[in-house]
């Protein structure tokens, strides 16, 4: 691997940790306060009809499983908490977007992983690139943005102007 290699996977991955972290938590607020305003106008709707709608309370916890799948499908390529955070999250061979199957494999298995007592989201502090088992899984790595935008052409590639 080239010096300028090693730099670029460095300054891609430094700090994606512990902003990994703190945009969850705030993925967590963002859907707490979805679900509680969903779950308020489900009752409400489930008032206004008579009780037939009270059934629709049952879809309320897939809400952060489509949280996260239209979030990593979205042009960001990431939640609102990692956007606020400066992270991406993209295809670890060539740094592209996510897939629609490789957004649904990450996000099945990062609930398993909180299932199972998330412990092995651990498994970040020893992998390349700090990537956790559901990155391993779903081939999705996440980086830092402004660092991965430095490794990204010009809308013109080649140094030309757009439409030259």
């Amino acid at each position: 691997m080239s010096d300028w290699t090693q730099y670029y996977e460095y300054e891609m991955t430094r700090g994606v940790l512990i902003r990994r972290v703190f945009a969850w938590l705030l993925d967590l607020v963002l859907i707490g306060l979805l679900i509680l305003a969903l779950w308020f106008a489900l009752v409400v709707f489930g008032f206004l009809t008579l009780g037939l709608g009270f059934p629709l309370l049952g879809l309320l916890p897939l809400v952060p499983f489509c949280y996260h799948l239209v979030s990593l499908l979205s042009p960001a390529c990431a939640t609102p908490g990692q956007q606020v955070l400066g992270l991406i999250v993209l295809r670890n061979d060539d740094l592209g977007r996510p897939t629609g199957i490789q957004a649904v494999i990450s996000t099945v298995v990062f609930y398993l992983t909180l299932a199972t007592s998330g412990l092995l989201l651990l498994i970040a502090l020893f992998t390349i690139r700090k990537r956790t088992l559901h990155d391993l899984v779903s081939g999705l790595v996440v980086v830092r943005r402004q660092a991965w935008q430095a490794l990204t052409p010009p809308v013109g590639s080649w140094n030309m102007p757009p439409y030259a």
